[in-house]
């Protein structure tokens, strides 16, 4: 059963996720968290020592909630291209299109935002970054490894290709707001994948 201090430290970080996914990390203030969660700043400094403390836990908050809806009916596919089509499309039309972070893609937001301010938070989201990367390579590595791909391909550069897509039609959409953005991505990186078949 959840403690009363477990549900404050979780309120904190929705709210948080909130104000930091819309308004962006720097412009937010502790006295916007406080009037958000409605605590006091003992209440909130009992939880997390400082703003970058509460950044770092709705960091994994989000990388939790973006792993439920992109691997959501990834794990019972067997086949390692389905695999990828399938987080492709997640990815795209129930992430971004189902619009999960108020603000737009809360990795992109903070990337744009932070790079050259926070070099230890953009570092640590790069390495997420370059995790999911190198898991397309290694479903990559399965595909060939059983026939399904041409051999000799490049799956680094395969997989960082998928990866930068994925980040622009983030871009993108959160500019236009734009369907047809999704759509069209989704479509496009399925017909690269097919074409890495044998």
């Amino acid at each position: 059963m959840e403690t009363k201090g477990e549900r404050t430290r979780q309120l904190i970080i929705d709210k948080s996720l909130q104000l930091f996914s819309v308004k962006g990390y720097h412009s937010t203030s502790i006295n916007n968290i406080l009037e958000a969660t409605h605590l006091t700043k003992g209440g909130l400094y009992g939880h997390f020592g400082s703003k970058e403390a509460i950044w770092y836990a709705i960091y994994d908050e989000a990388v939790r909630r973006w792993h439920q809806v992109v691997f959501e009916g990834v794990n019972g596919i067997t086949d390692p291209l389905q695999r990828i089509e399938k987080v492709i499309e997640n990815d795209l039309m129930r992430y971004l299109g189902g619009d999960i972070f108020e603000g737009g893609c809360f990795f992109l937001n903070a990337l744009v935002e932070l790079s050259g301010q926070s070099p230890a938070m953009s570092r640590h989201m790069l390495r997420g970054f370059i995790r999911f990367s190198k898991l397309l390579q290694q479903w990559l590595v399965e595909a060939e490894s059983q026939g399904l791909i041409q051999t000799g391909l490049n799956h680094r550069e395969i997989a960082n290709f998928i990866f930068i897509s994925l980040n622009g039609a983030a871009a993108l959409y959160a500019v236009t707001r734009d369907l047809n953005v999704l759509k069209q991505t989704t479509s496009q990186l399925r017909h690269y994948v097919q074409q890495l078949k044998v």
